[in-house]
C-alpha cells in the first residue's frame, strides 16, 4: 500500500524535504543492484555496490544537497545477443542521504565492486571540548567589579 503525502505538502510549510524523503523511501522497494555500507570507525564509512558487468564509463558518481546518487547505464549498441543472460545489466539509480558533515574522499572499481569511500570531518568549532574547572586565570564577576 502506497502512502499520499501530497495533503501533507499542502498544509506544511518547510517539511518538503522529510515529506519527499518518506516518498523515496517508501518507493525504494528495488534491490538492484545491491549494496553494503560498512563502518570501519566513528568518522569512516564504505558503500560497496554490486554493478557485474559496468565498467567506469558506465558509471557515474555524484553528490548534490546531501545526497550521494550512483548511476549506471550500458551502451545499448555494445549489447551482444545472449542466449542466456544471468547478469543483469540494466541502468539503475541508487541515492543515499549523506548525515552532515560526510563527504566523499574516493571512489574504486574493482572485482564488479564500486567501493565508495567516505568519511566525516567535523569542524573544529564542532567538535566537543574540555572546560576546565577552576583555572586558575578566572577572575569571578565580583573581582572584575571592584578591579
Amino acid at each position: 500500500m502506497r502512502l499520499d503525502y501530497s495533503p501533507f505538502f499542502r498544509t506544511t510549510v518547510g517539511f518538503d524535504r522529510l515529506l519527499n524523503l518518506l516518498d523515496q523511501a517508501e518507493g525504494s522497494a528495488p534491490g538492484y543492484p545491491p549494496y553494503n555500507i560498512e563502518r570501519s570507525d566513528e568518522n569512516h564509512y564504505r558503500v560497496t555496490i554490486a554493478v557485474a558487468g559496468f565498467a567506469e564509463k558506465d558509471l557515474a558518481i555524484e553528490v548534490r544537497d546531501g545526497v550521494l546518487t550512483v548511476q549506471g547505464k550500458k551502451d545499448e549498441a555494445e549489447k551482444p545477443a545472449y542466449l542466456h543472460q544471468g547478469i543483469a545489466g540494466r541502468a539503475f539509480e541508487r541515492q543515499f542521504q549523506l548525515a552532515e558533515h560526510v563527504e566523499v574522499r574516493a571512489a574504486a572499481l574493482a572485482n564488479g565492486l564500486l567501493h565508495i569511500d567516505l568519511e566525516r570531518i567535523v569542524p573544529e568549532e564542532k567538535k566537543p571540548r574540555k572546560i576546565p574547572i577552576n583555572a586558575p586565570d578566572l577572575r569571578s564577576i565580583e573581582g572584575a567589579r571592584a578591579a
